[in-house]
C-alpha cells in the first residue's frame, strides 16, 4: 500500500501535490467559515493550480503520444495536411452557402425587377402620379402596405400603374426556390414563410433549409422623397437554388456544367482517398522499419545475435535493414572471435605459467660463483632459455638460449630444449669422465632436428664451471658471446658452432677460460641489444658493454636493474620490442 501512494504522489508530482493540498484546505475552510474573505484565494489559488496541474498532464500525455514514431508521424500529418485541409473544406461550405444566400436573394430581387418593368395598364390598379415628383417604378409603400408600381403614359396623361405584393404574388415570382414574404419586425420570416406554398422537398439528409434576407427600398407614397426598406424573407433548399441556377429543362450546357462540378467533387474526394491510402501505406512502412529496428536492438542487447530483422523493399530503409543484419551478423562473429581470443589467452595465460615453472626457482649454492638471472618476455610467453644446474656436485652448467620467433611456438621449442638439456645432463651426472659441453651442445642439435620442424632452430651457449679449478668450458653454437668483466675491460668469448637444430651433422667447437675472483660473467639476448629508438637506432652492443663496465662494481640485481632501464630509457616505451634475458655469474 505505501508504495503505491509513493508511486502516485511520484506520477503527481509537486504540481499535484500542491493541487490537493490547496484543495483540501478549501473544502475545510468552506465548512468552517464558508463567508471568509480568505476562502476566496484558496478557491483562485485551487484554479491556478487545478491549470498548472492540467498543463503538466497534457504535456505528459502529449509526450507519451508522440513516443512511437507512428503517433508522431501521424500528428505531423494531421497539422500538415489534415487541418490545411479541412479549413479549405470548412472555407468552401461557407462560401457554398453564402453564395447560395446571394443567389436566392438576387433571383428574388431580379425577378421582381422583371415584374417591374412588365407592368402596363392592363396589370393592375391605376394612380395619379402624386405632385413634388415621384420616381418612375419600384416599391411603393401606402397605408402600411406594399406594392410594385410604374409610371405608364396614357393619352389621358401619365399615371402609375401598381400592384400589391400578397403572399401570394411573392410565392409566384420564383415558384421552384421555395417561399418568398415580407419579413415583419414582430415575427420571425421562417415562420411566416411557412404559411405560403410548400418549400420543395430534401434531396437528401445534407440538403438543409437556407434562410436568407433581401432589401429593397419602398418610396412612401405620402411622402415622396421618403424611403424605407422591404426586406424580403427567402426560405429555400440548397437543391432548389442549384436547380433554378442550372435549368436543365431549359439550357442543356448548364446540365452539363452541373455533371461537370458533381464529377469534379467526386474526382477530388478520390484523389482525397487515395492520397490517404498512399501516405498510410508510406508511414506503416516507415514505423514498420523502424519497429523491426526497435525488435532488433532490444533482441541484441538480450544477446539473441542469431535475430535477423525483415527486409523488404529496396529503398533506404531496406538498405537500413540489411545493415543492420549485417551488423548483427559482425556482432556474431566478433563475439565468436572474442570468445575465442578469451580461450587462447587462457591458454597462454596457462602456458606462462607453465613456462615459469621451467625455468629455475633458485641459483645452486656454490663456494665461488654467485648467479643471478633475468627474464622479461615481451609478450606473455617467451621464447627465450635460461638455464643452471648443479653436475656431479662439483660442476655448475649455465646455459642461455634464443629461440627462432615467439609466442607459444616459442615457447614450445624452448620447453623442448629445456627438457632434452635437463635429460643430457641428468646423463653427464652418471659418467666417469669429465662432462663435455661441445658434446652436450651436438646431441641437443640432433635432438632438435629430428623432432622438430625444419624452420625452428635455436641459438644456445653453454657452460659448464668446475668448483675445484675455477675453469669455464663452454660451446657457443650461434649465440651472441657473452662479455667477461675483468679488472674494468670488456672480454668477449668464442663462438664455436652455428645454430642448434638446423643442421643434422652441425660441429661444435669448445673454448675454456679461467674466472679469476672478482670476473663478472654475462650471458644476454638480442633483447638487451638490438631495441629501436624513435629514429631507428639500435642500443647496440656498445652501448651495452659501456654499460656494463663503469657498473661492474655493483651487485648483480643492480646491474640488471640499470640495464632495463637503460634500455626502456632508449625505447621510450615501457613495453618490450623482444624478449629480454640476462644471466650474470659472479666470481667470489
Amino acid at each position: 500500500m505505501r508504495t503505491r501512494i509513493e508511486l502516485l504522489f511520484r506520477r503527481l508530482g509537486s504540481a499535484g501535490i500542491a493541487f490537493l493540498l490547496l484543495l483540501a484546505a478549501y473544502a475545510a475552510f468552506s465548512w468552517i467559515a464558508p463567508r471568509n474573505g480568505f476562502g476566496l484565494v484558496l478557491e483562485i489559488a485551487c484554479i491556478v493550480a487545478g491549470l498548472w496541474l492540467a498543463i503538466r498532464l497534457l504535456r505528459l500525455v502529449a509526450r507519451q503520444a508522440v513516443w512511437r514514431l507512428r503517433h508522431r508521424l501521424l500528428i505531423t500529418y494531421l497539422f500538415i495536411a489534415g487541418v490545411p485541409l479541412m479549413l479549405i473544406v470548412a472555407l468552401a461550405a461557407l462560401a457554398g452557402y453564402m453564395l447560395v444566400y446571394q443567389l436566392s436573394a438576387y433571383l428574388v430581387i431580379t425577378e421582381l425587377n422583371h415584374r417591374i418593368d412588365a407592368l402596363t395598364i392592363a396589370s393592375g390598379a391605376t394612380l395619379p402620379v402624386p405632385a413634388g415628383g415621384f420616381p418612375t417604378k419600384g416599391v411603393l409603400q401606402r397605408e402600411g402596405n406594399f406594392y410594385l408600381f410604374s409610371t405608364v403614359k396614357t393619352p389621358q396623361g401619365d399615371v402609375i400603374v401598381t400592384v400589391p405584393l400578397t403572399r401570394e404574388y411573392l410565392a409566384g415570382l420564383v415558384p421552384s426556390l421555395g417561399l418568398v414574404g415580407i419579413d415583419q419586425p414582430t415575427e420571425r420570416p421562417s415562420k411566416r414563410a411557412r404559411a405560403g406554398p410548400a418549400l420543395p422537398p430534401a434531396v437528401n439528409r445534407f440538403d438543409t433549409e437556407v434562410v436568407w434576407f433581401a432589401t429593397v427600398p419602398a418610396f412612401d407614397w405620402s411622402t415622396p422623397g421618403r424611403t424605407s426598406d422591404l426586406e424580403l424573407a427567402v426560405l429555400t433548399r440548397v437543391s432548389a437554388v442549384l436547380s433554378t441556377v442550372f435549368n436543365r429543362k431549359t439550357d442543356v450546357a448548364q446540365e452539363f456544367l452541373e455533371v461537370i462540378l458533381v464529377a469534379g467533387l467526386v474526382v477530388f474526394a478520390l484523389v482525397e482517398i487515395i492520397c490517404g491510402i498512399i501516405g498510410i501505406t508510406m508511414t506503416r512502412n516507415i514505423t514498420g522499419a523502424v519497429h523491426h529496428l526497435y525488435e532488433g536492438t532490444h533482441r541484441i542487447m538480450q544477446g539473441d545475435f542469431s535475430h535477423r530483422i525483415e527486409v523488404r523493399g529496396k529503398d533506404q530503409l531496406a538498405e537500413l535493414g540489411v545493415s543492420f543484419n549485417r551488423m548483427t551478423e559482425n556482432l556474431a562473429h566478433l563475439l565468436t572471435v572474442a570468445k575465442e581470443k578469451e580461450r587462447l589467452e587462457s591458454e597462454i595465460e596457462i602456458a606462462r605459467e607453465v613456462q615459469n615453472q621451467l625455468y629455475p626457482r633458485a641459483a645452486p649454492q656454490t663456494k665461488s660463483l654467485r648467479l643471478t638471472a633475468i627474464c622479461r618476455p615481451a609478450r606473455i610467453v617467451s621464447g627465450d632459455y635460461y638455464d643452471y644446474e648443479m653436475v656431479r656436485d662439483t660442476y655448475v652448467a649455465l646455459a642461455i638460449g634464443d629461440v627462432a620467433g615467439k609466442g607459444i611456438s616459442a615457447a614450445l621449442l624452448m620447453a623442448t630444449l629445456q627438457s632434452s638439456l635437463r635429460t643430457q645432463l641428468s646423463n653427464q651426472g652418471n659418467g666417469d669422465g669429465p662432462p663435455s659441453a661441445a658434446h652436450l651442445v651436438s646431441q641437443l642439435n640432433q635432438y632438435l632436428y629430428a623432432n622438430t620442424s625444419a624452420e625452428k632452430f635455436t641459438t644456445l651457449c653453454l657452460g659448464l664451471y668446475d668448483e675445484d679449478s675455477s675453469c669455464f668450458l663452454y660451446s657457443n653454437g650461434g649465440h651472441l658471446p657473452p662479455a667477461l668483466v675483468r679488472a674494468g675491460a670488456i672480454h668477449r668469448l668464442d663462438v664455436n658452432g652455428t645454430v642448434v637444430g638446423a643442421f643434422p651433422r652441425a660441429e661444435y667447437g669448445e673454448s675454456r677460460i679461467t674466472l679469476e675472483p672478482g670476473d663478472l660473467l654475462v650471458f644476454f639476448t638480442d633483447g638487451v641489444t638490438e631495441p629501436e629508438n624513435e629514429y631507428g637506432e639500435m642500443f647496440g652492443e656498445e652501448r651495452f658493454l659501456d654499460l656494463l663496465v663503469r657498473n661492474a662494481h655493483l651487485g648483480e640485481e643492480e646491474i640488471v636493474r640499470l640495464v632495463i632501464e637503460s634500455v626502456r630509457a632508449w625505447t621510450g616505451s615501457d613495453e618490450l620490442q623482444d624478449d629480454m634475458t640476462l644471466v650474470l655469474a659472479r666470481r667470489l
